[in-house]
């Protein structure tokens, strides 16, 4: 990965060019010469604004860097046409919101003379809307040494706050940092309309909490609460914790004395 201008013409293919394939080109255009792969035809508009070419998938995977940002669901499916037009050097990185299971798929699917890189950017469009300096990424090196430059390039480049850390790690923890962060936003979606007037702060920031993740794509939920090998005991250990606090109160509330009046 480049720090340098990009007039070196270091080419970068982005394979999905959804909200978040759209926020890396918007962050990255100044740097790599983009082209971009998406079947949907809808997002035509949005490259031409961002000066991204859109391609076939077979040319965008001839890039100097790929960047995967394709649903979990498609994840094998996507590696393995790259696995078979990506040049020999290239470096390739994903962007999903697990680790486990899609660094598995790259480490074999993909040929010896590429370098694997899987990462997750601990933000997304709402959060990024006043810029993206600062924030988190995890960084998992996969195969080759290149992850080193990566993690200068998001760190100087970029601005962004770097966490080494290893596929197991990264999604143990989020299964709960993600994991139950969208639980709780889908309850409380389904328990709407909240409350707007007389709210605390502290229902303030979990509102702003749940405004941050109540637009993102569906696949990013399933992603995140099925492809994460960790997420089923987080997820059944708080439904359990929950409704070992419901019967707490009830039996609390069953013994207390009866105060009408007439005793």
């Amino acid at each position: 990965m480049n720090n340098n201008s990009r007039s070196q013409n270091t080419s970068l293919g982005i394979v999905g060019f959804g909200a978040f394939g759209q926020l890396a080109a918007l962050h990255l255009g100044q740097h790599f010469e983009i082209t971009a792969y998406d079947p949907s035809v809808e997002v035509s508009k949005v490259a031409t604004q961002l000066g991204v070419r859109l391609s076939s998938l077979h040319s965008v995977s001839q890039a100097d860097v790929i960047l995967i940002a394709a649903p979990v669901s498609f994840f094998e499916q996507v590696v393995s046409e790259i696995a078979v037009a990506c040049k020999p050097g290239a470096l390739i990185v994903d962007v999903g919101s697990v680790k486990v299971v899609p660094s598995e798929i790259m480490r074999r699917l993909l040929p010896q003379h590429v370098d694997i890189v899987a990462s997750h950017p601990l933000f997304g469009p709402q959060s990024a809307r006043k810029g993206i300096e600062s924030l988190k990424i995890a960084v998992c090196p996969i195969q080759g040494r290149r992850h080193a430059r990566v993690a200068a390039f998001l760190r100087k480049t970029l601005g962004l706050s770097v966490i080494m850390t290893t596929p197991e790690d990264h999604d143990r923890e989020a299964a709960v940092v993600q994991g139950l962060t969208h639980l709780i936003a889908k309850v409380l979606q389904r328990m709407g309309p909240l409350p707007t007037r007389m709210t605390t702060k502290s229902f303030d920031l979990l509102s702003e909490a749940i405004s941050m993740v109540q637009h993102d794509a569906p696949e990013v939920f399933e992603a995140i609460e099925k492809a994460n090998p960790y997420a089923e005991t987080v997820r059944r250990r708080f439904f359990n914790l929950a409704a070992s606090l419901s019967i707490e109160l009830e039996t609390t509330l069953s013994t207390q004395p009866n105060n009408e009046s007439g005793h």
